[in-house]
């Protein structure tokens, strides 16, 4: 301290040390100062002042996980995997993921310029971006057809839970049929509370299935989380999924993932995977399977630290792997999205894997040929790179068109099954 060039006082040298600290554990754990701490608070409530953009620290730069929808950043075409170079005239390099997050959001209707560098794009990519209050709706959901329902989670909010209920409810309502499909969209949905997983796995799950567990140094580290109110309703209250239609239990499902699909959507598309459930499309998911508990320090301040790790009712660790989907399909993917394994200091899929072990075998092959596929088709691909894609859950929608397909053709074939089951015991 009495070395340093410039006078500095005792709490920013402890400040600092703190998160230095934390930061060299995992891309995940770190110090939040007051403003961060009450930013993280309101976010989870779907309303805070910025971007629109979820992000992580790599090599000292700043990496997009994903945009969300209907915020700025998503409207300008920021893309997952995108590297921010510059915030207006400063260069990340060096800041950390805290400080460019300040920098990012701000006053609604304020400007900022950001730089972005992008696999395939010789220059930067150059965006002014109007800071704006996001305002996350957490579930959508339309009627695709009669008796075909689309139901899409943008982020695990306090009222996600709640909000698919209410959808539900509409989408059979609405239905002039018994409905014979479902959709449930997690596509560029990087996560959220562990609470409101646990609700949206509940809605289709039996009563009282495991829905996740996890594994930690500590007792309350160990958790089995099951599809009981009392795992996802926060204090006393009503429990919202009950008076479901009974056939959302057994409709036949298809759960679309991608890799900006992270953390909680991980954990949905896990548990209903491994219940046989519902099927999952698309490719493989972020491989975000850690938890982060808060920590209060005192003075509006805290500490979020990783304390476990995420299983899946059949025993698979999402961290730094993902869920691998029942059926792949890899076309809306221009170039393999950034996952949690190509993360610095990120955590081992499982105690006693090391961090090189976990991005080789069977995961690095997948990124390989991810890879591969992509110099594959660079030279056809160059022309489309910068035409917009089709929103989610539009009539654009090639992956949700395969996904009613899919339902339909699995329909016909349960049909003719039980015609053939019929006449042979006849």
């Amino acid at each position: 301290k009495s070395d340093y060039v410039e006078q500095v006082d005792d709490k920013k040298l402890i400040t600092e040390a703190i998160n230095g600290m934390l930061v060299g554990l995992d891309p995940h754990s770190a110090y939040l100062d007051s403003e961060e701490y009450k930013e993280l608070q309101i976010g989870t409530q779907g309303e805070f002042g910025g971007l629109g953009i979820q992000v992580t620290m790599e090599d000292g730069l700043v990496k997009v996980i994903s945009p969300i929808e209907d915020t700025p950043a998503f409207r300008a075409g920021i893309k997952t995997g995108d590297l921010i170079i510059k915030l207006d005239d400063t260069a990340v390099k060096g800041m950390t993921l805290n400080e460019a997050i300040k920098r990012m959001r701000g006053k609604p209707d304020t400007s900022i310029t950001i730089t972005i560098a992008r696999e395939g794009e010789i220059e930067p990519l150059v965006f002014t971006l109007v800071r704006a209050v996001i305002k996350i709706e957490s579930v959508k959901s339309k009627l695709v057809e009669p008796g075909y329902g689309y139901l899409r989670i943008t982020q695990f909010q306090e009222q996600t839970g709640e909000n698919l209920a209410k959808a539900i409810d509409k989408l059979f309502k609405d239905s002039k049929i018994p409905m014979k499909g479902l959709v449930l969209d997690l596509r560029n949905d990087p996560g959220g509370l562990l609470n409101s997983a646990v609700a949206v796995s509940a809605a289709f799950l039996p009563a009282n299935a495991l829905v996740v567990y996890t594994e930690g140094r500590t007792m309350d580290a160990k958790m089995r989380l099951l599809a009981n109110p009392e795992y996802y309703l926060r204090g006393p209250g009503k429990d919202y999924l009950l008076g479901l239609p009974e056939a959302v239990k057994t409709v036949p499902m298809v759960t679309l993932v991608n890799g900006g699909s992270a953390s909680a959507s991980e954990i949905v598309a896990g548990a209903l995977q491994d219940h046989k459930r519902s099927v999952v499309m698309g490719t493989q998911t972020f491989g975000k399977g850690s938890v982060q508990t808060i920590l209060p320090l005192g003075n509006n301040t805290a500490i979020k630290l990783t304390t476990a790790r995420y299983y899946t009712p059949n025993g698979q660790s999402i961290q730094a792997k993902g869920i691998t989907p029942d059926i792949v399909d890899e076309s809306e993917e221009s170039s393999r999205q950034l996952r949690e394994s190509d993360l610095s200091r990120h955590l081992r899929g499982k105690k006693g894997e090391s961090s090189d072990d976990t991005n080789s075998g069977e995961t690095k092959k997948q990124n390989e040929a991810a890879d591969s596929k992509t110099k594959s088709k660079k030279s056809t691909d160059t022309a489309k790179k910068k035409k917009t894609p089709a929103e989610f859950g539009s009539n654009d929608d090639a992956l949700l068109t395969k996904a009613i397909t899919y339902l339909k053709n699995s329909n016909g074939s349960s049909k003719r099954k039980n015609t053939k089951t019929a006449k042979s015991a006849s």
